[in-house]
């Protein structure tokens, strides 16, 4: 990110000042916006490296927001904020760049480790960092980019270096569905799932994907840390 200020959208205000407060000792300035409208005015007038944007809201909805975002300020980054364990529009959302999702309700230290971990991602050397975490983090980060096949490239490294974790097979299945091929999807989150039963960011993808009653997540899509 070129600047670590912040802008925080979403229409309830509890929301807003719990994460301003939470990220009061980060290095980074905050700023709120109560509605899209209102984002994308300042957006306008000022710098910012990160959004985090609420899904639902009245008016101009989250994916709105995302949209003008992105065709306006693509190098911004976007941390998706919903109320469902699942949202019907993620793919859509992926296809925009938009990587981290959060549901509410988080507690402060969720919210800090989500941002700190996006913060950290863009100062990734990838000629350093070739780890199994480094790989799935340098997959997310093109996905913010949207260059998708290098995506795939990172995630595939990471499945050589451990095969036997879920993360990997549950983003490549997220990428899959970017591609439109819903089938090869399911069976990558099928195969996360034979790896870790209990992998909530698996379970949730693939009840989105098949229509089933989803689980709840709290990291939706994307999450390479197994213990949550």
């Amino acid at each position: 990110m070129k600047t670590n200020k912040i802008l925080i959208v979403d229409d309830e205000k509890n929301i807003r000042m719990t994460i301003r407060q939470s990220l009061a000792d980060m290095n980074v300035q905050t700023d709120t916006a109560v509605n899209g409208e209102e984002a994308l005015s300042k957006l306008k007038d000022a710098d910012f490296g990160l959004v985090l944007l609420d899904l639902r809201m009245p008016g101009m909805d989250g994916m709105e927001v995302l949209e003008k975002l992105r065709k306006d300020r693509p190098d911004i980054r976007v941390v998706i904020i919903t109320a469902h364990g699942t949202i019907d529009s993620a793919v859509d959302a992926m296809k925009l760049g938009a990587v981290d999702f959060i549901q509410k309700p988080f507690t402060p230290q969720e919210i800090r480790d989500l941002v700190w971990k996006v913060i950290q991602r863009e100062t990734l050397d990838e000629a350093r960092n070739q780890d199994y975490e480094s790989c799935l983090e340098l997959a997310k980060r093109c996905v913010a980019d949207r260059h998708f096949e290098a995506a795939f490239e990172h995630v595939k490294k990471a499945m050589v270096l451990d095969s036997a974790r879920p993360e990997a097979f549950n983003f490549l299945g997220a990428l899959h569905e970017i591609r439109g091929n819903k089938l090869e999807g399911q069976k990558n989150y099928r195969a996360a799932l034979s790896l870790d039963p209990t992998y909530k960011p698996a379970q949730a993808n693939l009840s989105r994907s098949t229509g089933a009653k989803p689980d709840i997540s709290k990291k939706i899509i994307f999450d390479n840390n197994a213990s949550d």
